[in-house]
């Protein structure tokens, strides 16, 4: 006889699987071509089970994206965790690159979602809101890697600078996959940076 869960675990499980749904869908279709009636087609539900837990599409794709901030800032956290001073900094840099690279169509529709929200003021704080979680979590991250700033941008200043360089990647090798040796870019940010070598302790 099947175990029957709580509803409440029962809750969770739909919510899961509504949210892997919505990736599946943003990321076939963009944030503009994802629809209600498409995510709902893709996970097996009625509309009623999804607006029970989602207010609408922007609410899924910030839920999505408040999950993804968490699961990178704790890969960020163990790269500064097993090294130190520029080997973290460039691990922490190469490791946004490359999930850029691998995971391209999802840094597009992140690029696509912003610009959304940047026309809708409650979205757009919304959004606001989550990545400042992304900014404070990588400076955070790049001042336990780093054990004395000598760089001339504090640590924030540096990580929004990283998280642009990596976003402005993205764009100019949509249009040029060899845009920007990703050597290049390490060189460049090692000499704006000019960060302490030495280990944080």
């Amino acid at each position: 006889m099947p175990t029957r869960v709580s509803r409440a675990v029962q809750v969770e499980l739909n919510r899961d699987r509504v949210l892997e749904a919505a990736r599946r869908v943003f990321l076939a279709r963009g944030y503009g071509g994802a629809t209600i009636d498409a995510i709902t087609e893709e996970a097996g539900f009625s509309k009623g089970v999804v607006y029970s837990q989602f207010a609408g599409k922007a609410d899924l794709f910030l839920a999505l994206l408040q999950q993804r901030v968490e699961t990178l800032a704790d890969q960020n956290d163990r790269i500064v965790h097993e090294l130190s001073g520029l080997d973290a900094v460039l691990t922490l840099f190469r490791a946004a690159e490359q999930r850029a690279r691998e995971q391209a169509g999802w840094a597009r529709l992140l690029i696509e979602f912003r610009l959304v929200a940047a026309r809708d003021p409650e979205m757009n704080r919304r959004y606001a809101q989550i990545h400042e979680q992304t900014v404070t979590r990588f400076a955070a991250a790049l001042q336990r890697a780093v054990g004395t700033w000598q760089s001339p941008l504090p640590p924030r200043e540096a990580a929004q600078f990283i998280l642009t360089v990596v976003s402005g990647m993205t764009l100019e090798r949509a249009a040029d996959p060899a845009a920007l040796p990703s050597p290049l870019v390490e060189s460049i940010l090692t000499d704006l940076l000019r960060v302490d070598v030495r280990s944080g302790g």
